[in-house]
């Protein structure tokens, strides 16, 4: 991992801080749009070509670390496009997606954001995530673990070209794995 170097002059350093400033706002307004289940807007931060990848933790030993996670083009909880994205979200919207009817209250942190790359047009972004789930009387789920993203600046923002999601969890508990990371 190649984190940025520090600044070497005081101007550098304001921009790395504006920047740091405008990628962590913009995961906080990505979250606000998911707690409020405003899934269309929060689709439109994603680019055409998006890849949201969701791996499978597995628990290995030491000298196995390096089959933890299953790989692009095993099985995994998520390897969605931005169309079937669309689709789990068009399936929401029906109102017969039983999974969430009647829709989960949830809570997205956001932490530890952390820009490893930025080659001006492209930042490649790592993040730690804590999403809260209650649904029902009763139901309560929580999942931790990080993110990497790729983000794409356009028009004065970012989209989101590329998620991989890392659950810390080798065995999810809850009955459904219905929400968005």
């Amino acid at each position: 991992m190649s984190y940025e170097k520090e600044p070497a002059s005081h101007e550098e350093h304001l921009a790395t801080m504006l920047r740091h400033y405008e990628v962590e706002r913009f995961y906080y307004d990505e979250a606000a749009l998911l707690d409020s289940h405003r899934y269309d807007e929060w689709l439109a931060l994603f680019s055409d070509d998006a890849r949201y990848f969701m791996p499978i933790r597995r628990t290995r030993t030491q000298r196995e670390l390096d089959k933890e996670f299953t790989k692009p083009g095993e099985m995994a909880f998520f390897d969605d496009t931005k169309q079937l994205l669309a689709g789990r979200i068009a399936k929401l919207k029906t109102g017969r997606s039983w999974a969430e009817d009647p829709p989960s209250r949830t809570r997205h942190l956001i932490t530890n954001v952390r820009i490893v790359k930025d080659d001006g047009r492209t930042l490649e972004v790592e993040s730690n995530f804590h999403l809260y789930r209650t649904r029902l009387n009763s139901e309560e789920t929580s999942w931790i673990g990080s993110r990497r993203d790729v983000l794409r600046r356009v028009d004065g923002s970012f989209l989101i070209a590329d998620r991989k999601i890392f659950l810390e969890q080798t065995v999810l508990l809850s009955r459904n794995l219905s929400n968005f990371f």
